[in-house]
C-alpha cells in the first residue's frame, strides 16, 4: 500500500533522480530563454540612439496605468475584458509557477509568507485564476476559429495570416493551466483516499472539478498523473517561454519595458538624430530611416511588443478607405524582417533598403499622421515617428511624389505651398465689408499688440478659408483682444512639411517665423489652424504661449465677454468633427463642444467616431496636395458618418478639415442636404454685437420720416 504521494523530486526517471533531472531542465530552460533574448537584442544594440530615460516618475505612473491597469484594453470590450482577466491571472499565478519549478529539485520549498491565513487566501485566488485563464483561452480560441473578428484577418497583399500559431499559443497556455490544476487535483484526490489532511481547493475551480473526477481513481494511477502533470507543466512552461520570442507572444516579455520607455509628449516628432543639434545636422551623412538598423532601439522594441491585435489598423482611416497602409503590418513586416535577418544561429544580414523590399512608397506616403493608431494601441506603440523617419529617408534620396514636388518647392521659395507672393498674405484683411468693421494691425514695427494671430498659409491664401480668418479676427476684436498679424513677414508654420519628411525646409520656415514672432513683441499667440497650433506648441521653441481660437472663445463665452444669439433655424442638427491635431494630438475636446452648447437652441449630436476616435478628414501632412490610391475619400466616409448620426450641419475647427469636408459633401451627393461650417464662422455669425451707430441713426431717421 502506498503511504503518501511522492513529489517529483523524490522520483527516479530513466535512472536519473527527479531532483537532478528537474534542476537540469530548469537550468537548460533558463539558459535557452536568455540565449534567445540575447539574439533578439542584437538589432536593438545596433539601432540608432533614442533618449527614453527622462521623467522616471511619469514613466512609472504610465506603467501602472497602461501596463498594470490595462487602461486601453476595454476600448474593445469583449477582447479587452478577456485580456484583463488572463493578464490578472498570469500575475497571480506567477508565484505559483515559480514555486512549482523549484519544487522539482527542492520538495520542501515554500515561499516566505505563503503559510497561514495569507497562504490559504492565495490558494483560493490562484485556483480561480487558473480556471479563469483556462476558460479565457477556450473562449479566445473559439473567437479565432468560429467568429473570426475582421481585424485579425490578413489581406492578400500582406501575405498569409498565422491563425494556427495563435491557436497553438492559446492551447499551450490552456495546457499549462490544465497541467497545474491536474497536479494539485491528483494530490488532493490521493490524500482524500488515504484519509490524510487534504490541501484546500476552491469550490468550482478547475483543480476542484478535476479532483472530483479523479476521486475514485486507483492510487498508482493518481501517482502517475501527479508526476506526469508536473513533467508536462515544466516542459510546457519552458517551451512556451522560449517559443514566445518567435512570434506575437513576445509582447509578454517586452510590453512592460515598451510601456515604460514609451513616448511621453503628444504632437511631437522625434529629431532626425537623437543627440545631434539642428546646428550640426549638416554633419549627419544620412537623414531618416533607409535600412532596418536606422530605426532607433525603441522603435525596434515596438516591433517586438506588437500583440497583432489589429486595433491600430481597425481605427486607421487610411486602411478604412482602401489605401495601401495598415499600421499593424508596418510593425509585423519589420518584426518578420528582424527575425529573418537576425537568426538564432549564424551571422546576421543587414543593410537592405526597406523601401522596395518590405515597404512600398505608396504605403508610407498614405499616412495622414492623424494618430488614430497610436491612440488605440494598448501597448503605446508609436507609428508616426517611424513613418516620418521613413519619409525623411526617401526625401534624402530625392524620392518625392510628383504631386508634392510643386508645393514643396513653393514652400521653399515663397513660404507657402501655393506659390503666391508674400505681400498677398494679408490681403484677406482688405475685403471691403470686413475692413470697414474690423481693423487688423500688421505688426511690422510700426504697430504693436499683446496677441499675435498666426494665420498660416491655407487661411491666408485660400479664398474660402479666408472667411475663417475674418471670423477669427472679428471674434478677437469683440472680445477686446489687442491683436495683430505678421502679414508678409509670416511664413507657413512648416508643420506638414516636417511630417512629410522635409526637415531642413521645416527648420528654415520655423527659424524665420521665430525671429518674426520675437520681433513683434507679442505676449501670446492665437491661431485658428490646429496644424499651426501643434507646430507652435510642440515644434517651435522660445515663442510665447499659443492657444487655438476655440479655447479663446470658450473662455470668453464663460466669462461673459462674448454673448451668443440663438440659432436661426432650430431644425438644424449639428455634429462636431474633431480635427486630429486639435483633438487627439492636443486633447482639446471639450472647449469646442462647450461653445456649441452655449449657443441657445442649437441641437448637437455626436458621431460614432468622435473625440479620441475621431475619423480623419484626410487633410493632414500635405495631404491636400498628395494623390493617394484609395477606394473612397476619407472626407466622404466622414460626412456619411455625420448623416448616419442625424446631423445636417458639420462643425469643425480646422481649415484643412473644412476643405475636405465641403468637397466630400459634393462628392457624396449631399449638397442641399448637408453643410459645413467652421466653429469660428458659426460663433461670428451668432455673436451678440452692439448695433452700429450708423444703422441706429438710419433707423431713427426712417421712423421720423414715417
Amino acid at each position: 500500500m502506498v503511504e503518501g504521494i511522492q513529489s517529483p523530486a523524490q522520483m527516479t526517471y530513466w535512472l536519473i533522480t527527479g531532483r537532478d533531472l528537474f534542476f537540469v531542465l530548469n537550468v537548460l530552460g533558463v539558459a535557452c530563454f536568455f540565449y534567445i533574448v540575447s539574439k533578439r537584442m542584437t538589432p536593438l544594440i545596433r539601432g540608432e540612439r533614442d533618449w527614453r530615460f527622462d521623467r522616471p516618475l511619469v514613466r512609472l505612473e504610465r506603467v501602472l496605468q497602461f501596463w498594470l491597469g490595462q487602461w486601453k484594453h476595454p476600448r474593445y470590450r469583449t477582447a479587452g475584458i478577456m485580456h484583463i482577466l488572463f493578464f490578472a491571472g498570469f500575475l497571480i499565478l506567477a508565484t505559483q509557477a515559480f514555486s512549482l519549478l523549484i519544487l522539482g529539485f527542492s520538495p520542501n520549498f515554500t515561499l516566505p509568507g505563503s503559510s497561514g491565513e495569507i497562504g490559504h487566501i492565495y490558494d483560493i485566488v490562484k485556483d480561480y485564476a487558473a480556471t479563469v485563464v483556462f476558460l479565457c483561452m477556450v473562449v479566445a480560441a473559439v473567437r479565432r476559429v468560429v467568429f473570426k473578428p475582421a481585424r485579425y484577418s490578413v489581406p492578400a497583399r500582406y501575405g498569409k495570416g498565422h491563425p494556427v500559431d495563435a491557436i497553438f499559443l492559446l492551447a499551450l497556455i490552456a495546457l499549462l493551466m490544465a497541467s497545474e490544476s491536474l497536479f494539485e487535483a491528483s494530490k488532493a484526490a490521493f490524500q482524500t483516499q488515504q484519509g490524510q489532511p487534504v490541501e484546500f481547493l476552491a469550490a468550482l475551480s478547475l483543480p476542484w472539478m478535476l479532483k472530483n473526477v479523479l476521486i475514485s481513481t486507483p492510487l498508482p494511477t493518481l501517482q502517475t498523473l501527479h508526476l506526469g502533470a508536473y513533467f508536462v507543466d515544466v516542459l510546457t512552461f519552458y517551451f512556451l517561454l522560449c517559443y514566445r520570442p518567435f512570434g506575437i507572444q513576445f509582447h509578454v516579455e517586452t510590453s512592460l519595458f515598451n510601456v515604460y520607455f514609451a513616448k511621453l509628449d503628444r504632437g511631437t516628432v522625434k529629431p532626425v538624430r537623437w543627440g545631434v543639434s539642428d546646428e550640426h545636422l549638416d554633419q549627419v551623412k544620412s537623414f531618416g530611416v533607409k535600412t532596418f538598423e536606422d530605426f532607433t532601439w525603441k522603435h525596434m522594441l515596438d516591433f517586438y511588443s506588437c500583440a497583432d491585435c489589429g486595433r491600430c489598423s481597425d481605427q486607421c482611416p487610411a486602411n478604412a478607405v482602401g489605401r495601401p497602409l495598415s499600421p499593424r503590418f508596418i510593425t509585423i513586416k519589420a518584426r518578420d524582417y528582424s527575425f529573418q535577418h537576425y537568426p538564432m544561429f549564424g551571422s546576421s544580414g543587414n543593410g537592405t533598403p526597406l523601401i522596395g523590399s518590405i515597404y512600398s512608397e505608396d504605403e508610407i506616403w498614405s499616412c495622414t499622421t492623424c494618430g488614430a493608431c497610436e491612440e488605440e494601441c494598448p501597448l503605446l506603440i508609436q507609428y508616426i515617428d517611424k513613418i516620418v523617419d521613413l519619409r525623411r529617408g526617401m526625401i534624402d534620396d530625392g524620392n518625392v511624389p510628383q504631386s508634392l514636388q510643386k508645393p514643396l518647392k513653393a514652400l521653399e521659395s515663397r513660404g507657402n505651398p501655393y506659390g503666391k507672393m508674400e505681400k498677398k498674405r494679408a490681403e484677406w484683411t482688405k475685403a471691403k465689408d470686413f475692413s470697414q468693421t474690423c481693423t487688423v494691425k500688421t505688426l511690422d514695427g510700426k504697430s504693436n499688440a499683446d496677441t499675435l494671430y498666426f494665420v498660416d498659409s491655407i487661411t491666408s491664401y485660400d479664398d474660402r478659408m479666408q472667411s475663417i480668418g475674418r471670423a477669427t479676427a472679428r471674434i478677437l476684436d469683440s472680445a477686446g483682444v489687442n491683436f495683430g498679424i505678421l502679414g508678409a513677414a509670416e511664413k507657413d508654420s512648416g508643420h506638414d512639411a516636417r511630417r512629410f519628411g522635409e526637415e531642413t525646409l521645416f527648420m528654415a520656415l520655423r527659424d524665420h517665423n521665430v525671429d518674426a514672432i520675437k520681433a513683434s513683441g507679442v505676449q501670446r499667440i492665437v491661431t485658428s489652424d490646429p496644424h499651426a497650433y501643434n507646430a507652435l506648441k510642440h515644434d517651435y521653441e522660445d515663442v510665447p504661449p499659443v492657444e487655438h481660437i476655440s479655447q479663446v472663445i470658450c473662455r470668453e463665452v464663460k466669462s461673459g465677454k462674448l454673448k451668443l444669439d440663438p440659432v436661426e433655424n432650430m431644425d438644424n442638427v449639428y455634429a462636431y468633427h474633431d480635427p486630429c491635431y486639435l483633438g487627439r494630438h492636443n486633447q482639446v475636446y471639450d472647449d469646442p463642444r462647450d461653445v456649441l452648447d452655449a449657443i441657445p437652441g442649437l441641437k448637437r449630436v455626436e458621431m460614432d467616431r468622435c473625440r479620441d476616435r475621431s475619423f480623419c478628414c484626410g487633410g493632414g501632412g500635405l495631404m491636400l496636395f498628395y494623390e493617394p490610391k484609395e477606394d473612397e475619400r476619407m472626407g466622404v466616409k466622414r460626412v456619411k458618418m455625420a448623416a448616419e448620426a442625424g446631423a445636417n450641419v458639420i462643425v469643425t475647427a480646422c481649415p484643412f478639415c473644412m476643405v475636405n469636408i465641403e468637397d466630400a459633401i459634393k462628392v457624396a451627393g449631399l449638397e442641399g442636404k448637408m453643410t459645413a461650417i467652421d466653429l469660428a464662422e458659426l460663433v461670428d455669425k451668432q455673436l451678440v454685437r452692439p448695433a452700429p451707430v450708423k444703422l441706429e441713426h438710419d433707423k431713427l431717421t426712417s421712423e421720423v420720416l414715417a
